[in-house]
């Protein structure tokens, strides 16, 4: 008998992913609420969901429900998950895990306190390159580590106009105009999740918008933001660096690799760029791509996608990898023939969350993990704010053991 399921935000994102749960072997029902309750029937009438529920309070109330899947506005995710913790409910979030070191060090005290599980889904952590190089690294093949770079490179043009248009309203350039270092984790979480590291330092550098569309203007804006493109260097726990780059004005075909990474080592090194993917020591260059392109695992017109700006869909139809093939023996039978997406993570991410309340186990994305993930970028867009004043960032420290 499997968990009961609340998802928390009916949008473009929350569809894919409330499919995969209802079908999963270890969720026994999935319900849904939204600010705009239409959308929550309209998903509930389109994928079998076991019902709706009117405001988010209710569904904390309900002691039916064990867990809850946070799908709402990036900035609001930290206050959700803590309210949803201390209610007692397992969560789910989307990316980032919350906008300030406040927030996140809230999250990682309500989970120590409460002993519940909390995971954020964060793509990176399955994009082929990272679990290629994640396996490289454990096997020692680059040597001592000395380099990583995460690109999250993703023009505005590209299906974003239309996704904030769809989820902020009439004044949906106010929040358009989201600093691109406050959603880190794309970039970030791809090479830290192959390097067991954090990040203990930056400095960062903005790039004032010129576009003049009433997005990313510091008089429209919510976050007082007018950087669309960033980059930040950080020094690294383990030694050496990590250069980030996230940028929103940029000539870059994002539907066919929005993210890309780079390692590099004193014995090897792995670089990857929109079409190619190449291992490379001192006897040579490996062109690798045969094992971290994906391919489609749905047609791009699926009706599961209808609300999904047609430059944004290939991020959700993606499938499996060849370098997924030895973790994806032990995905459920019921989620192989369903939609995958974002570089063949979504059955993954699924998957570990339901083991992780199931079994009662840390899934690999936990609290302290998603803080090494995200609060590098909080601090990152502090410093481009300051000019690129280097600044320190707090780490969290290593999960509890449970």
């Amino acid at each position: 008998m499997g968990f009961t399921l609340g998802i928390v935000g009916a949008g473009q994102f929350a569809g894919q992913f409330a499919t995969l749960f209802h079908h999963h072997p270890g969720v026994s029902a999935v319900h849904v609420t939204d600010v705009i309750p239409a959308r929550a029937d309209e998903l509930v009438r389109r994928t079998g969901l076991a019902g709706t529920f009117t405001a988010f309070d209710d569904m904390l109330a309900d002691p039916a429900i064990d867990a809850v899947a946070i799908f709402t506005q990036r900035w609001t995710h930290g206050p959700l998950v803590v309210k949803a913790l201390r209610a007692g409910k397992h969560v789910y979030s989307a990316v980032p895990m919350a906008i300030t070191t406040e927030e996140i060090a809230a999250i990682i005290d309500a989970v120590r306190e409460t002993g519940l599980t909390y995971m954020m889904g964060e793509t990176s952590y399955y994009n082929p390159a990272t679990v290629f190089a994640r396996q490289r690294i454990a096997e020692g093949a680059f040597g001592r580590l000395f380099y990583g770079e995460g690109d999250y490179v993703h023009d505005m043009d590209l299906g974003f106009y239309d996704a904030y248009q769809y989820s902020g309203g009439e004044n949906w350039k106010a929040t358009a105009s989201y600093p691109p270092m406050l959603y880190p984790t794309h970039s970030i979480g791809g090479v830290l999740g192959a390097w067991p590291t954090h990040a203990t330092a930056v400095s960062a550098v903005g790039v004032v918008d010129q576009r003049g569309d009433g997005v990313f203007d510091r008089s429209v804006s919510q976050f007082d933001n007018d950087f669309s493109n960033a980059t930040a260097l950080f020094e690294l726990a383990a030694g050496g660096s990590m250069r980030v780059n996230e940028f929103r004005r940029v000539g870059y075909p994002a539907h066919l690799r929005e993210s890309r990474f780079r390692w590099f080592g004193t014995e090897a090194s792995f670089e990857q760029l929109a079409r190619t993917s190449v291992w490379q020591n001192r006897d040579g260059v490996e062109d690798i791509s045969h094992l971290i392109d994906t391919h489609a695992s749905v047609s791009h017109d699926d009706p599961s996608l209808a609300h999904v700006a047609p430059a944004l869909r290939d991020a959700f139809v993606s499938g499996y990898a060849a370098i997924h093939e030895r973790d994806r023996a032990r995905i459920p039978d019921e989620l192989l023939p369903l939609h995958n997406g974002h570089e063949g993570s979504h059955h993954f991410l699924v998957d570990d969350f339901v083991r992780a309340v199931n079994d009662r186990t840390l899934p690999p994305v936990n609290a302290w993990q998603a803080a090494r993930f995200t609060l590098p970028g909080v601090i990152a867009h502090e410093s481009a704010r300051r000019g690129g004043e280097r600044l320190r960032i707090p780490d969290m420290g290593d999960p509890d053991v449970r």
